[in-house]
């Protein structure tokens, strides 16, 4: 029926349960009604998820009215009243909700949606939000739907027959707009983006979820080719890149040539953009947030945001402690669907402190009452304006190491001090992690040699166990060649040592071929300041498989570079007369032949004073 004057004592009762469309869909004119003839009604449960309105029924006036029962905390107004005790929050799986409503563990009693007109076979689109709004309306014993002409049409599983819906609303409005956040002056979230989008390759598909540090991603990928989307959520940010060509599906393995999400939010310009547009499908959240079909996307990388990671990996992401703040959304689902995508990567990018500076977000354990979302089994990425820790298939020491390492400096000692005491890290490991600003803004460079890529960046302390297996990987005549000896154990502790180094004094960079969470250092270069000549003595190795392709000499040149930087007066090394090819590398670099101490040994000098690096 269609009433343009809703007789609510007839549609709901005390005591029931109602669920309210969600984010841009909410139906506000419809529930502004129902909450102006509600004097008889009491108790009332409200499920919902995030609602881009202003929450009225969860203000204090209409608590005897209304209970909230939210599975996501948006807004002030929800915030407030969930933490003061007068609603509730429900922490579920985005995939999970639908199934809350279908098996009767929370029934809905009366669906308030809001749909657009029906089209000439009868059919409502439910536009811009179908996530749980498609169960929700399917299981509700009343469907009431506020039919405005300004929703969006959307294609996919987003439409309603006639026949499904009990009551009809007349009411048009504008669709609540969300206007998309700001990076451009805030140089943290910025940083965190251009590492995010240094993990994101040609032909990837991507999730995304909201707030500025993904929006600043998104930012970074103009220059990619050939990315899909397959997100629960799309912003305007996603709209721009498909519009200048950026986003074209093309390389999807499911759903090709097709954006697949289950809501939009954003401004009026991104609601025309999905309007009756046949390239982009909205779909039910069991379906868009189903692991298992996440996963059928290959090379899918899952982005989203946390307010804590703790040392082991563990990911808060829904409350300040004890203060319930967003809810779990889609992380979870989309972290585990990344995870089993082949190439897949899931990321978690957090500032490395809070706002004003005073508190780490990076934590040695997590804040008395807060609660682990994502777990340490699910995160391969955790992104900071310091760098990338790759968590995937790392030990406790290890990843402690990593995170450490992409802390905000001022932290690092301590939290270094705190997993010291669980021996989650040896003792034997002091160094906490110095970062080279010499490297560049983003601390490692890219190179390449015969068509295969590199990083040239510094030792990590967590590259102990890699360090080690570079080692062993050498015969006996490079150990001779690099030690005038051959060593036959390189220990984990001596390993340490050789990793865990004041970079502000000596260096130590490395060549390292990273696929994915897997990386394999290829050669090792480093250099100790000697002060009583302000020089420092240099020493090279290199994998014997890439020995002749031009690494030491890279490498050389990039520690002379920085040496220079630094204010060294010189540099030298000492080399076996044998080390023909070693010898040619420095003498090329401009290093001159000096007298040495030992017999059957070459001492090299370079004066930094003149050396230029072109």
């Amino acid at each position: 029926m269609t009433d343009k004057k809703l007789d609510w004592s007839k549609l709901l009762k005390s005591g029931q349960r109602i669920f309210i469309g969600s984010h841009a869909a909410v139906p506000t004119a419809l529930i502004n009604d129902l909450i102006e003839h509600s004097k008889n009604l009491h108790d009332i449960e409200v499920v919902q998820l995030m609602t881009l309105s202003d929450n009225k029924w969860a203000r204090p006036e209409f608590q005897q009215v209304f209970k909230v029962n939210t599975f996501f905390i948006g807004g002030e107004t929800v915030r407030t009243a969930v933490n003061e005790g007068r609603a509730d929050y429900t922490p579920c799986f985005m995939s999970d909700i639908p199934n809350l409503f279908e098996n009767g563990i929370l029934p809905i009693d009366v669906a308030l949606i809001m749909v657009s007109p029906a089209d000439q076979y009868g059919y409502h689109s439910m536009g811009v939000s179908v996530d749980v709004v498609s169960a929700a309306a399917k299981s509700a014993h009343t469907v009431i739907a506020q039919v405005n002409p300004r929703m969006p049409v959307t294609f996919g599983q987003s439409f309603l027959h006639k026949n499904q819906i009990d009551v009809f609303w007349q009411g048009e409005h504008p669709l609540p707009e969300l206007t998309p956040p700001s990076t451009e002056d805030n140089k943290i979230i910025e940083r965190i983006g251009q590492y995010i989008a240094l993990l994101v390759r040609d032909g990837c598909t991507l999730q995304i979820g909201v707030g500025r540090v993904c929006a600043a991603a998104l930012r970074y990928l103009t220059n990619h080719r050939d990315l899909g989307i397959h997100s629960e959520l799309i912003t305007d940010d996603i709209m721009e890149l498909m519009l200048k060509g950026v986003v074209n599906n093309r390389k999807k393995t499911f759903h090709p040539n097709k954006i697949v999400t289950s809501f939009c939010m954003g401004t009026q310009k991104l609601y025309d953009f999905v309007d009756k547009n046949p390239h982009v499908g909205f779909y039910p959240s069991e379906y868009v947030n189903s692991p298992t079909n996440i996963a059928r996307n290959d090379n899918l990388i899952a982005i989203n945001s946390a307010i804590e990671v703790d040392l082991t990996g563990q990911v808060v992401s829904d409350s300040i402690g004890q203060q319930f703040y967003s809810g779990i959304g889609g992380q979870v689902d989309f972290s585990r669907g990344a995870s089993l995508s082949k190439g897949g990567k899931p990321v978690i990018a957090l500032p490395s402190t809070t706002p004003d500076g005073k508190t780490s977000r990076i934590v040695a354990h997590i804040n008395e009452g807060a609660g682990v979302v994502t777990s340490r089994g699910h995160v391969h990425y955790v992104v900071t304006e310091f760098g990338v820790a790759s968590l995937r298939g790392k030990s406790i020491r290890e990843r402690a190491l990593e995170l450490i390492r992409v802390a905000h400096p001022k932290f690092r000692q301590h939290l270094l001090q705190q997993v010291r005491q669980h021996y989650w890290v040896p003792h034997y490991q002091q160094q906490t992690p110095v970062d080279v600003p010499e490297l560049g803004s983003m601390g490692f460079t890219k190179i390449s040699f015969n068509d295969e890529e590199f990083d040239l960046r510094p030792l990590y302390p967590s590259d102990e166990r890699r360090l080690q297996e570079f080692f062993y990987s050498h015969t006996k005549e490079t150990l001779q060649l690099r030690y005038n000896a051959v060593p036959t154990q390189m220990s984990r502790e001596k390993s340490c040592t050789l990793v865990s180094i004041d970079q502000s004094r000596d260096l130590a960079l490395c060549i390292v071929r990273q696929k994915g969470s897997a990386a394999k250092i290829m050669a090792v270069g480093r250099y100790y300041y000697i002060e009583s000549h302000n020089s420092c003595e240099v020493a090279f190795v290199t994998r014997e498989h890439y020995q002749g392709q031009g690494m030491a000499s890279v490498l050389l040149k990039e520690m002379a570079r920085i040496a220079k930087a630094r204010g060294l007066a010189s540099m030298q090394a000492v080399v076996l007369a044998s080390n023909t090819a070693m010898l040619n590398v420095f003498e090329k670099a401009g290093f001159k032949r000096q007298p040495a101490d030992e017999p059957g040994e070459v001492l090299l000098k370079l004066s930094l004073d003149d050396y230029s690096a072109s």
